[in-house]
């Protein structure tokens, strides 16, 4: 960044070419101050030096060193000088302890939200989450895959809020699904699980989040062996089923449901809606950070619409795709965290032709 010489440029220039009355003075005490929270402290010091020097020159150049308005500015541009090297300090400190708060944030973050492995349960797996600001990691969306007796289970959701609140209940789910999903023999009692978790943790809140707090999720089950796919949905963007052929089916719920954590408010049992899952069909979970992101005409981002008649070769490339497919659709400007998981059934494999040899009598 060059403004602060040539601000201390011009100063020298305005000087030398104007009467003795015209003063540069504001030129010379602005450009320490323009370095001080961009430069280095090094850097900082470099241009106050220069900026001093050039002073100094100046007035002995002119003669006017012994005059009060020549020391006067002097001693304003030390003072400016030695101002900027104490902001730049407090800006750098500010800097630091940012970056800091910002890599455990992103640390806590991981370490309560784990990248599922490639393969579970003989199913191809991709996730992704996108934090809507740069350099930003915590976020209520979640997401969580378990090889369980019963099948693979997944879960999407989406806590209310943001911070360290949010991770919290989020470490509160994924803690809750993870014990259910291995215990409970149906999907039903996953939800269930998750439902008497975050009461617990409503009780334990005070203020707003005591009785607004809630978490929309969506559960699913894929049986092994038997194509089928089971979903639970708690107010929750319902998840896609993308064919092998590109047709694309959406999977909602047949009765809806109130989110996690909104018992007090109804109840009724939970129940699963089955699909067909057949050979090279993935099936698409997601938080309303897609469903949800508009472009500048105000439009929201529509999946269905955009993923239809589309053929991917596995879940990573499919969510390669419909992340630079939504930040095109934004500009590069979304509102809200997205939680992105892909679960792929393999295709079934053609039998392999033998070859005949011709005998040769």
């Amino acid at each position: 960044m060059a403004l602060p010489g040539l601000v201390i440029l011009i100063g020298v220039l305005f000087d030398l070419a104007t009467p003795e009355a015209y003063t540069a003075s504001p030129l010379f005490a602005a450009a320490p101050l323009i370095a001080a929270p961009f430069f280095s402290y090094r850097g900082t010091l470099v241009t106050a030096v220069a900026t001093v020097a050039a002073v100094l020159g100046l007035h002995i150049h002119n003669g006017t060193m012994t005059q009060v308005p020549a020391t006067t500015e002097f001693l304003t541009v030390v003072t400016v000088s030695v101002l900027a090297l104490f902001i730049n300090r407090v800006v750098r400190r500010s800097g630091e302890r940012l970056a800091s708060a910002r890599v455990i944030a992103e640390a806590a973050q991981r370490a309560v939200l784990p990248s599922p492995a490639d393969r579970i349960g003989g199913l191809q797996i991709a996730a992704r989450y996108e934090a809507a600001q740069a350099d930003a990691f915590i976020g209520g969306d979640l997401f969580a895959v378990q090889d369980t007796p019963f099948g693979v289970r997944l879960v999407v959701g989406d806590v209310r809020g943001k911070g360290l609140d949010a991770v919290e209940a989020v470490a509160v789910v994924l803690g809750a699904f993870r014990e259910a999903a291995e215990q409970e023999s149906t999907l039903e009692g996953v939800a269930q699980r998750l439902e008497r978790a975050l009461a617990r943790e409503g009780t334990r809140r005070s203020g707003l989040d005591a009785f607004e707090g809630f978490t929309t999720a969506v559960l699913a089950e894929i049986p092994r062996g038997d194509g089928r796919v089971r979903v639970v949905n708690r107010g929750h963007p319902p998840p896609l089923l993308l064919h092998a052929d590109g047709a694309l089916e959406l999977l909602e719920p047949v009765r809806p449901a109130l989110p996690l954590g909104m018992g007090d408010l109804a109840s009724w049992p939970d129940r699963a809606d089955e699909s067909a899952y057949p050979p090279g069909a993935t099936l698409l979970l997601y938080t309303d950070g897609l469903s949800e992101a508009r472009d500048a005409h105000g439009v929201f981002y529509d999946p269905r619409e955009r993923l239809g008649g589309r053929i991917f070769p596995g879940p990573e490339e499919l969510l390669d795709a419909l992340v630079d497919d939504v930040r095109r659709h934004t500009g590069g400007e979304s509102t809200d965290d997205m939680a992105l998981l892909a679960v792929s059934r393999p295709g079934e494999r053609q039998p392999e032709r033998r070859k005949t040899v011709p005998v040769v009598p």
